[in-house]
């Protein structure tokens, strides 16, 4: 079988980011834990899937993706002062939730989650960074196909967007508990 739309698709990679001989080991995804998604809805950037795109199991693959087809470059706009009332819980600044080098989720006006990177908490106010970790990065990926079949009901119930916090997690958190993963999202 073919890695193909709505093929429930694993693999394993390394992720490295740089340019030139300058590449560093971003992340992993192994046997024991590999990377597991249906193809073709709109989970994984459209540039990986390409590459994917008519794999069997078995087959490696090495691609790079340029920060124009992966994140996007980073856009110093995407920095953003708020202030620190913002985070207040029960009339307390949330500190321990708070810190620099922190990702809090947030949500637009629109309702769209976004992640938030603390930058830096001051006086009166919080820098966060919504650029995606990655923005600005070329990725250069090498890996191997481990997986391709149909979904059962249960792979798609696992990587549906609305369970828990929508974190790609798994964990078993009910109604308005956080979650376990240390993602720091809520069930929805």
């Amino acid at each position: 079988m073919k890695i193909a739309t709505n093929k429930f698709v694993s693999v394993t990679y390394d992720l490295f980011v740089g340019e030139g001989e300058e590449l560093s080991l971003m992340e992993q995804a192994t046997r024991e834990v590999p990377l597991d998604f249906l193809y073709g809805t709109g989970v994984m950037l459209p540039s990986f899937e390409e590459k994917l795109k008519g794999l069997g199991v078995g087959d490696k693959f090495e691609f790079v993706l340029s920060p124009a087809e992966a994140y996007g470059d980073y856009d110093e706009e995407n920095q953003i002062e708020l202030p620190k009332s913002a985070f207040e819980v029960d009339g307390q600044f949330d500190s321990e939730m708070v810190q620099e080098g922190r990702v809090i989720p947030m949500m637009d006006s629109e309702g769209n989650r976004l992640n938030g990177s603390v930058m830096e908490v001051g006086e009166d106010t919080v820098l966060l960074d919504f650029n995606h970790p990655l923005a600005g990065e070329t990725l250069h990926f090498s890996g191997e196909v481990i997986a391709v079949r149909l979904p059962t009901e249960k792979d798609i119930k696992a990587l549906s967007h609305d369970h828990c916090c929508g974190c790609g997690c798994d964990c078993d958190c009910e109604g308005d508990e956080a979650c376990d993963c240390g993602c720091g999202g809520h069930h929805h």
